[in-house]
């Protein structure tokens, strides 16, 4: 089972793994711990991660990039069309309202969703992590922003499920990052509350964290963000000062040109993390557009002037992270910063003046997310055994139900049940009375944030038709899952239906299960159309207590009963019927439309295998004609002669030319006749070449092996004496017969040239010695396990028959 974590980033992507001995990050092809989150279109196939990287500059236009930012949100999201404007690919607005990316693949146009780009790197990473554990990976851990809405959170799930992975949990990065700071540590106080804040700046977004610890658990006390602050915003900023300072000393306009503005973006990128370290930089970009090479140069101050927007928001999540954990700054012990972007000097400046102390970083900034996962994969995992630490981890908004009462012209009713920092994952059972079909809204509330739309889902319950012609009493169950996913489970009908009394001494309630009786009164007399109860804890919780998840309803109570009484008072049989619930989650990608993307991505993936097998075979091609050619004037000059080196030669000449010309873009099957075409002339030369060098070695072995033989059968050491003397002179035969075929074939190689196909090979030599030894052991022998085994005899056969250990495997003076 895999135990595999992912931190998805806006620009890099980290992968981590559980091993017996702790979590390790992962490399990638090319050695790196970062990959880039990069899906880029060619003619022929995708290059995803570093290949998309390393194509991105020649091919910006469908080169696909920051897929997070694109994730969940409709076309018209503010935030969204301020990204697209420094967007290089095209995004256009879909059927459904939500964007979608248009590239030119195999030579046509197509549209891709961002959740099809985003399971597109997800593959990639999967790759990655199946190519250093050697096994298939599926269950997995996912790192996402805590403010991902709930079609956000689905969106990475159908990502996962068309990629083939299966995630365990959808884990918040805050909470990832918690947990890899706090399972380590062994000095957690048992009684009072260690406050810890996190800052973590990425490339697109930043994320505040206020965590309590003690001994074994941590609880995650607030939430704050600011979703578009981070390390891209001062690239921006950088890009925005050196594309108008180039307009104006070079005449040139960057905007016009998208590989122009990729290359200044990169550069400005890099600026930003020179400054980070010295107090200036140069920026040199050559041939950058119409061939003009540039120069800039700025000084620290001046970035932090011209970032200064920027740097003026970083505050709000620090004070609004404190302000909803109800704490000061003084009774935060630690301030840890993490993420890429928090290494700006003028974010820890501001950060170190809020909190009245220096930030700490005694993790690494862009790893720890994916170790976090890792460890909850690990955690939630049967494959380890992990170090017992509870994690509380609390939902960051708050989820209100909102429905119709059954009167005509009345104002819709809502409710709030999962409120602000409920933990996740938690159930909550509600009681409706309806006279007819129920349709239920779930509503994000109060959210402070302008880019989550309200409106979650709607679920219709029903139909459903009451025995008695009453109101029926709807029990729904809602559940907020692991991913921060809210669903209506299931709805069940509840009937009562009086029994007759029966007559018991001593006996408790037979059945006071909550939910499946209901002894106490019912109220039908209800002042609305629909009752709508408080939520209870009747059902069980997924880590969550009662009192979490509210106050039991009165009619879930069994009645206490009277021991000494003789005959029950009636008692009330529930008569509970399934009502069916029909989901319909706005944006969602429904079951159909899955199924088609993963067999899109399957097809894609069989194409780019494909296309990476031909290149293969391509590049065996061109490296045996350069390998051969070379190895044809040095190390096998010898073993060929004039005419067929020159023959060879030519040959390899016209396959180098072919491969550059007609061959350029063949298929896999081509390159490989190709290949077979020149290893039938150049095998029987490296095999003769081959023969040579290992010719003697193994005529040294042969002879070592005659003597040793020879030796144990004229011996008189008494450790041989219950060998006879006919089986000794057999052994003594037999060496005399290998020495002269060994003379003669010698003889006959030596006269040969070295073109020439050779008459001793090594075969023959290594199975020379492969003759019977004596069968016959002593009874010690027997109990030692030595002596003859019946066996061919080996090398060290015949020691093994005269019950003498050798150690044949290599003559003592070998050529």
């Amino acid at each position: 089972m895999s135990v595999v974590g992912f931190d998805l980033g806006n620009e890099s992507c980290i992968v981590a793994v559980a091993r017996q001995r702790g979590i390790d990050v992962v490399l990638n092809e090319e050695s790196k711990r970062e990959t880039p989150a990069i899906v880029c279109f060619g003619d022929k196939q995708r290059f995803i991660g570093t290949a998309g990287a390393a194509s991105s500059t020649m091919n910006p236009k469908n080169s696909i990039s920051q897929i997070k930012r694109l994730l969940g949100r409709k076309f018209s999201d503010p935030e969204l069309q301020n990204d697209l404007a420094s967007f290089p690919f095209r995004v256009t607005e879909g059927p459904d309202g939500f964007p979608l990316v248009h590239v030119r693949f195999l030579g046509e146009e197509r549209t891709f969703t961002p959740t099809q780009l985003l399971a597109m790197v997800l593959s990639n990473l999967k790759g990655i992590a199946e190519g250093n554990l050697k096994a298939a990976v599926v269950d997995c851990c996912i790192g996402i922003p805590v403010y991902f809405s709930d079609l956000q959170r689905r969106a990475v799930l159908d990502a996962a499920t068309i990629a083939g992975l299966r995630p365990l949990r959808l884990f918040h990065e805050t909470t990832a990052t918690a947990l890899a700071y706090g399972i380590y540590k062994t000095d957690l106080p048992e009684h009072d509350q260690l406050n810890v804040a996190f800052v973590d700046v990425g490339h697109a977004s930043m994320q505040v964290s206020i965590v309590g610890y003690k001994k074994g658990q941590l609880k995650m006390l607030s939430h704050a963000y600011d979703r578009s602050l981070g390390g891209r915003d001062f690239d921006e900023a950088l890009f925005k000062h050196f594309a108008a300072k180039f307009k104006e000393e070079y005449k040139i306009d960057v905007y016009q040109n998208a590989r122009a503005c990729l290359r200044l973006r990169v550069a400005c990128e890099k600026l930003k993390k020179m400054l980070s370290a010295n107090p200036e930089a140069p920026l040199n970009i050559e041939c950058l557009m119409d061939e003009k090479d540039v120069r800039g140069f700025i000084k620290r101050e001046e970035f932090e002037q011209i970032s200064a927007p920027v740097l003026e928001r970083v505050k709000g999540p620090l004070e609004k992270a404190l302000a909803e954990a109800g704490l000061t700054t003084d009774s935060v012990h630690f301030v840890e910063v993490v993420g890429s972007g928090s290494r700006v000097p003028a974010i820890i400046k501001i950060i170190t003046e809020f909190f009245g102390k220096e930030p700490r970083r005694t993790m690494n900034a862009s790893e720890c997310v994916a170790r976090g996962c890792a460890l909850q994969c690990a955690i939630l995992s049967p494959t380890f055994k992990v170090r017992e630490f509870q994690v509380n981890d609390g939902f960051p908004f708050s989820i209100a139900l909102s429905w119709k009462p059954d009167s005509q012209n009345s104002e819709p009713q809502h409710t709030v049940v999962f409120p602000k920092g409920n933990a996740i994952p938690s159930v909550k059972a509600l009681t409706f009375y309806r006279s007819s079909t129920l349709e239920v809204d779930v509503l994000y509330i109060d959210t402070g944030d302008s880019q989550i739309p309200q409106k979650i889902s709607t679920y219709t319950i029903g139909p459903f038709q009451p025995s008695k012609g009453e109101k029926a009493k709807l029990k729904v169950k809602v559940r907020l899952n692991i991913h921060g996913i809210v669903t209506v489970d299931s709805a069940m009908m509840l009937e009562e239906d009086v029994e007759v009394p029966v007559s018991s001494v001593n006996e408790a309630p037979k059945d006071a299960t909550k939910m499946d009786t209901d002894d106490a009164p019912s109220d039908p007399s209800s002042g609305t159309d629909v009752n709508m109860q408080e939520p209870k804890s009747a059902d069980t919780t997924e880590g969550a207590t009662a009192a979490e998840n509210g106050a039991q309803d009165p009619e879930e109570k069994s009645v206490p009963m009277e021991t000494d009484a003789k005959v029950e008072p009636s008692k009330k049989k529930v008569k509970k019927t399934a009502v069916p619930v029909h989901e319909l989650v706005y944006g969602a990608l429904p079951a159909a439309e899955l199924e088609k993307a993963v067999e899109k991505e399957y097809e894609m993936a069989l194409q780019d295998r494909v296309m990476e097998e031909t290149k293969e075979k391509k590049n065996a091609v061109e490296a045996y004609v350069y390998d051969m050619r070379n190895k044809l004037y040095d190390k096998y000059n010898d073993f060929v002669t004039p005419e067929e080196k020159e023959g060879l030669i030519a040959r390899l000449q016209v396959v180098e030319d072919w491969l550059y010309e007609d061959g350029e873009d063949e298929t896999k099957g081509v390159y490989i006749a190709k290949l077979e075409e020149l290893k039938k002339i150049g095998d029987p030369i490296e095999a003769r070449c081959k023969e040579w060098t290992d010719r003697g070695s193994a005529v040294d072995q042969l002879v070592y092996c005659i003597n040793s033989f020879r030796e144990a059968a004229l011996s008189n050491d008494q450790k041989f004496e219950h060998i006879e003397i006919s089986e000794k002179q057999k052994v003594i035969n037999e060496c005399s017969e290998a020495e002269n075929w060994l003379r003669e074939r010698k003889q006959q190689q030596d006269a040969l040239p070295k073109f020439a196909n050779p008459v001793l090979l090594v075969s023959d030599l290594k199975k020379k010695p492969e003759t019977r030894a004596p069968e016959s052991q002593t009874p010690e022998q027997q109990q030692n396990g030595a002596g003859a085994t019946g066996e061919p005899a080996s090398e060290g056969g015949a020691q093994e028959a005269s019950g003498e250990q050798m150690d044949t495997d290599k003559p003592e003076n070998s050529a």
